[in-house]
């Protein structure tokens, strides 16, 4: 995939929701359980991932500087075995998987490497539960929220909306993709990509 096409994945226009059929990429994931503002697990599979990542990258860029990359956007799937239950209100029920895209020229073995690396480092469980896996979403809608994440919930129905009056259902999990770092930009101009996997009715 070129730089054109994965940059259209993750820029949809504000308040215009977009159908798209998103490609087979390579992932670091890890996935876990809980509200992830107060779980001590969702707090470690982020170091894990994070750490994986960079040392990933700076191992790749130390042995061919043609292969170093930029870290992609953090991403995450959300879900309960219930749907019907998933609001914020339920959020210690929420099941996730929290995931890092990676370019298409890095390979599941440097992904392993990596993880040794980390755990030599950091100890044994610090990069345990990330995994590479290629993962393929496939036709989707999705639109870019502005402002806090705790105001995503407009934006939501919007798309869900869009969705239900263009003839198409929802299938597999709801995806949130992170544009903007949450630790330097005001929450009003924080950019969130939804998107929901859909198929024809």
């Amino acid at each position: 995939m070129d730089e054109k096409d994965r940059k259209r994945l993750y820029s949809p226009k504000p308040g215009k929701p977009e159908i798209l059929d998103v490609p087979a990429m390579n992932y670091i994931m890890v996935d876990g359980e809980g509200n992830p503002e107060t779980s001590q697990q969702f707090q470690d599979a982020m170091q894990g991932l994070y750490s994986v990542a960079y040392t990933l990258k700076f191992t790749l860029k130390k042995a061919d500087p043609a292969r170093d990359f930029r870290v992609g956007p953090l991403e995450g799937l959300w879900w309960m075995d219930d749907m019907r239950e998933f609001s914020l209100e339920t959020k210690g029920s929420w099941k996730w998987t929290v995931m890092i895209p990676l370019p298409d020229h890095v390979t599941a073995a440097e992904v392993a490497s990596a993880k040794e690396a980390v755990k030599r480092k950091k100890g044994a469980d610090a990069a345990g539960g990330v995994r590479f896996e290629t993962f393929r979403e496939g036709l989707s809608a999705q639109i870019m929220h502005i402002g806090p994440y705790a105001t995503e919930a407009p934006t939501i129905q919007a798309l869900h909306a869009f969705i239900r009056e263009n003839g198409f259902v929802f299938v597999g999990k709801h995806h949130e993709i992170y544009m903007g770092d949450p630790r330097t930009a005001a929450p009003e101009k924080l950019k969130t990509v939804l998107r929901q996997p859909v198929a024809k009715a």
